[in-house]
């Protein structure tokens, strides 16, 4: 058994990512199994910010921004010169379809319904939107070669702008989706 502390915030959508940044590294002084990091960072300042907090080079960071064409045809919402200052300190940047969405999204646009992943999805945010986009993230970059599979790793999602959630969990390749755990949440909002 073992008591474990959570950090929560007042409600989602906030930008709580200096105090999520906080909570994370006392987190990793009391873990050392935790090799690797992923941030949802559309634009990369949250990922940077984190960067500059965790000077541990034990530890791998992978930024997971929006897929281009997220916000607007052939629109990057993390920009070129970003993308190098990440990489400039240890922090690799990847782009590319969400998980629980993706195509399935402009399916369900043009013919309505929904698809299977909207209702795992839906159902992770009942936790919260971040601890969905963690979970989301996680599915990404393990099926991008990012990340290793069962391996517990720290995902950082949130929603809007800057980060509230962080978790520990071990992820899959999406093809065994069921076969994620989510272990610890770190911070989360309350509301």
């Amino acid at each position: 058994m073992a008591r474990k502390f959570i950090t929560y915030f007042d409600k989602q959508g906030d930008d709580y990512t200096d105090e999520l940044i906080l909570a994370v590294k006392d987190k990793l002084d009391t873990v050392d199994n935790i090799k690797h990091i992923l941030i949802a960072s559309a634009s990369g300042e949250s990922a940077l910010k984190l960067r500059q907090a965790i000077d541990d080079d034990g530890i791998t960071i992978v930024n997971v921004s929006h897929n281009v064409g997220f916000s607007g045809d052939n629109e990057s919402d993390i920009s070129p010169e970003m993308i190098e200052k990440l990489e400039s300190v240890g922090v690799k940047t990847y782009q590319g379809l969400h998980a629980f969405s993706g195509a399935a999204r402009g399916v369900t646009n043009k013919y309505g319904g929904f698809s299977p992943l909207d209702v795992v999805a839906d159902t992770l945010r009942m936790f919260s939107h971040g601890v969905k986009v963690s979970a989301e993230i996680s599915l990404m970059a393990a099926d991008a070669g990012l990340i290793p599979v069962g391996e517990e790793i720290m995902a950082i999602g949130g929603r809007a702008h800057g980060v509230d959630t962080a978790v520990i969990l071990t992820p899959v390749n999406s093809k065994n989706l069921f076969n994620m755990q989510i272990h610890e949440i770190i911070a989360m909002p309350r509301d």
